[in-house]
């Protein structure tokens, strides 16, 4: 698997990756989904330069000109409910893209071990496609791990996977790295040292879901 951490680069990222953190502007539960998809649509066209192209030729009003574009076959899919802000911002940069969606939850067991349930699966055959999955916080690596099990169980096997993960944690990282084969490239803006006894990352950026949407009961 291979890792790209645009955060190590100054850019505008991290300008929107600081106000995503900041304690104060997240009380702006609208700035905080917005934020979300403004650093979406980054990853969105960092990704795009990755992808397979070819030349067109396309009819000006004084000419012709020929310009470079995508040609893989798109599907983005999130994990419900932390990522839709962060997939509608990937998916503005891939006007015929497809998208999936995947449930999951995790449950707290004995000595704060996690288990993830995944419960629901709406997903578009995969196979000679590239999938961008995107969820905004990567603690574990738990739910995104099951999370691509259960899209390549229902939809096949993608010809590429491109994982957006804006917070991730170094332990998260390793898991996939650990598990993961193939054409995969992780795609983060940070990767933060720790976990807390709960598995939030530290400094992280707390509860992505709740800053969208409002807490659960």
């Amino acid at each position: 698997m291979k890792v790209i951490n645009l955060g190590e680069h100054s850019s505008i990222l991290n300008s929107i990756a600081a106000q995503l953190r900041d304690s104060e502007i997240q009380k702006d539960r609208a700035k905080f989904r917005n934020n979300l998809t403004r650093i979406g649509s980054i990853f969105g066209y960092e990704i795009s330069k990755a992808l397979s192209h070819s030349e067109i030729s396309v009819k000006t009003p004084l000419g012709e000109a020929r310009l470079d574009v995508p040609t893989d076959r798109i599907v983005v899919a999130t994990i419900l409910r932390a990522g839709l802000p962060l997939h509608q911002g990937v998916l503005s940069c891939f006007d015929n893209a497809d998208s999936a969606f995947v449930a999951a939850s995790r449950a707290y067991g004995k000595d704060q071990d996690i288990e993830v349930f995944s419960s629901y699966c709406a997903v578009q055959p995969l196979e000679g496609k590239t999938l961008i999955l995107a969820d905004t916080m990567l603690a574990t690596g738990s739910s995104l791990l099951d999370a691509i099990r259960f899209l390549k169980e229902k939809g096949g096997e993608p010809a590429g996977l491109h994982l957006v993960c804006p917070f991730a944690s170094a332990k998260a990282v390793e898991n996939l790295q650990n598990n993961l084969s193939g054409e995969v490239t992780l795609w983060v803006a940070s990767i933060d040292p720790e976990l807390n006894f709960k598995y939030y990352i530290v400094p992280g950026l707390g509860d992505a879901g709740d800053l969208c949407f409002g807490e659960k009961i």
